[in-house]
């Protein structure tokens, strides 16, 4: 994403124009390149080579910051944590054959010093795609099977590289270093986003994918504006307004090298847990409602009908083919299996009328309707079960990790000591964004800024689902896959608090002083709670005093 301008820290207004803009009563201006692209993408001058380097280097710091907090003591505990008993165990089998495999019992306590042999040659059923194992896998495949560094490794370079593109997305955004270096750093010292990526667990592949795909589109939005700035100036080569035939539905597009980036992107999000085909239906809605105002505000007549025909066909097959065959290619290690597990499945259900696909893919079909029976199902009791009402709150974070060392034992100085990896996100950060995202559909609703509305759709692709399953058995540490659009939403918040560059210097003054505070009480929050999101030992008081509320125990 190259960095264009800067707004001297505030949120700009949208660029969309008002219901009767100028440029309908000024036809002589109204349809040259420049013209459009100024009304399509907004005014945005050249940012001086300072600025510029600043752009990059501010998310690159962010991303230091957290990478640190990430990989520092990585390997510790030195033990299969939470859903780490299902995912590492899977990518060491998928390092050996491509697909899953039973393991005999005591498999955890063998598979930490380094004996696998518990892995048996059954394979297993599991109710997740390959990608996030497979992810893991890399890091087992660099550092060998027995680091629990190595199992680690690729969730924590996942969470580091989300920083980095976090941030740049936020310049996207806002066009504002400071802003994006704010949304950088928020994610860097986040307590929920650094737990996550100090397991591994599949939830942060999901987020890291989904947000690839919000990137890209976000990259597509602006390609696609000025191909449209450029393709309507090009009918009328004289300047003037083109012929009104020519704007009824306005130019094909061409081919978006961007949207398909994102239909591979949602792919590997979906291949890593079903959960993505929500990011799938919501970013696609999301990039056809773009392209229907950017029509609209170009001077199309039939801007709606051109968008669904012009654009949203191609944007469909941009995204869903590809995001299918994509995730069809996840599963090449099953596929080349002989015995994966339902891989011979339709060798005896000769299928019927469904008899002329090819029998991988109906034994495919069969193993993925077992998996949905199975996820729709899944209601048995947890006791960190935690209802999505709930998240907002941060009502019930998921205890990973939990282990009460007596003096002399780990480190313990005193009788008892607590050791812990809870996934519990920087209060200040969660509570405040809870408020934020409440504030961003205001101001969708007031003013149609685009920006509130992008923000709004990718936290709503994340959360809303879950809540159409009150009884099932889902937990908090889900909410990963919409924490960077609850750390846009801060961020959004923010900007509007720091002012206008054209407002009175005491005004500015006053909003950097309280986003000043804001940001160092969250990063003082973030060295309070580290201890209980690392496993650090620490006195057993210390840690009950960092449990604010009864529910996080």
């Amino acid at each position: 994403m190259h960095p264009t301008t800067e707004v001297s820290a505030v949120v700009p207004p949208p660029s969309e124009p008002a219901a009767r803009p100028r440029w309908v009563r000024d036809p002589a201006v109204a349809f040259t390149r420049a013209a459009l692209a100024v009304r399509l993408l907004g005014d945005r001058p050249a940012l001086p080579v300072s600025l510029r380097l600043w752009a990059w280097l501010g998310p690159a710091l962010a991303a230091v910051v957290g990478g640190v907090l990430r990989f520092v003591r990585l390997g510790d505990p030195h033990s299969l944590v939470f859903d780490e008993t299902y995912y590492v165990k899977d990518a060491y089998s998928y390092l050996q054959s491509g697909y899953e495999r039973n393991w005999a019992d005591k498999a955890n306590e063998l598979f930490v010093t380094g004996n696998f042999s518990a892995l048996q040659h059954t394979p297993e059923y599991v109710v997740h795609p390959p990608v996030g194992k497979w992810m893991i896998a890399f890091g087992m495949w660099l550092f060998g099977p027995s680091s629990s560094f190595g199992w680690r490794f690729s969730a924590a370079a996942v969470g580091t590289v989300s920083i980095f593109l976090l941030a740049l997305i936020a310049y996207k955004l806002f066009r504002s270093v400071i802003l994006a270096s704010i949304a950088g750093l928020l994610f860097a010292v986040d307590g929920h986003a650094i737990v996550q990526s100090r397991t591994s667990l599949l939830d942060i592949f999901v987020m890291f994918w989904a947000l690839v795909a919000f990137g890209a589109l976000l990259m597509d939005r602006d390609d696609g504006r000025r191909r449209l700035a450029r393709r309507v100036a090009a009918l009328a080569p004289d300047g003037g307004a083109p012929p009104s035939r020519a704007l009824m539905y306005g130019p094909w597009l061409g081919v978006r090298w961007w949207r398909l980036a994102a239909g591979v992107a949602l792919g590997l999000c979906i291949g890593t847990k079903w959960s993505g085909l929500f990011f799938l239906a919501a970013f696609g809605l999301m990039t056809v409602l773009w392209d229907a105002n950017a029509r609209r505000i170009a001077g199309i007549r039939y801007w709606i009908s051109a968008a669904i025909l012009k654009d949203g066909l191609f944007a469909f097959v941009s995204t869903v083919p590809v995001a299918f065959v994509t995730y069809l290619a996840t599963w090449t290690g099953w596929f080349l299996s002989s015995d994966a597990y339902d891989r011979q499945w339709a060798a005896g259900n000769p299928g019927g009328a469904w008899g002329w696909i090819p029998g991988p893919l109906r034994s495919l079909w069969h193993y993925h309707a077992t998996a949905y029976a199975f996820h729709t199902g899944l209601d048995s009791d947890h006791p960190y079960k935690a209802n999505a009402w709930s998240w907002f709150v941060m009502g019930r974070p998921t205890s990973f990790y939990a282990q009460y060392p007596v003096r002399g034992e780990d480190g313990c100085t005193v009788d008892k000591c607590a050791s812990m990896v809870t996934s519990l996100g920087n209060p200040l950060i969660w509570w405040a964004g809870s408020l934020a995202i409440l504030v961003l559909v205001g101001l969708w609703a007031a003013r149609r800024d685009w920006r509130a509305g992008a923000i709004l759709c990718g936290f709503a692709a994340g959360y809303l689902p879950w809540l159409a399953y009150p009884n099932r058995t889902i937990f908090f540490f889900y909410a990963i896959a919409y924490e960077p659009y609850l750390i846009l939403a801060v961020t959004m918040v923010l900007g509007l608090v720091l002012g206008r560059a054209a407002a009175p210097s005491w005004r500015r003054r006053q909003g950097a002083l309280f986003v000043g505070l804001f940001l160092l009480a969250a990063v003082l929050l973030s060295a309070y709670f580290y201890p209980v999101w690392t496993s650090s030992v620490i006195p057993f008081q210390e840690w009950v005093h960092r449990m604010w509320m009864p529910s996080w125990i």
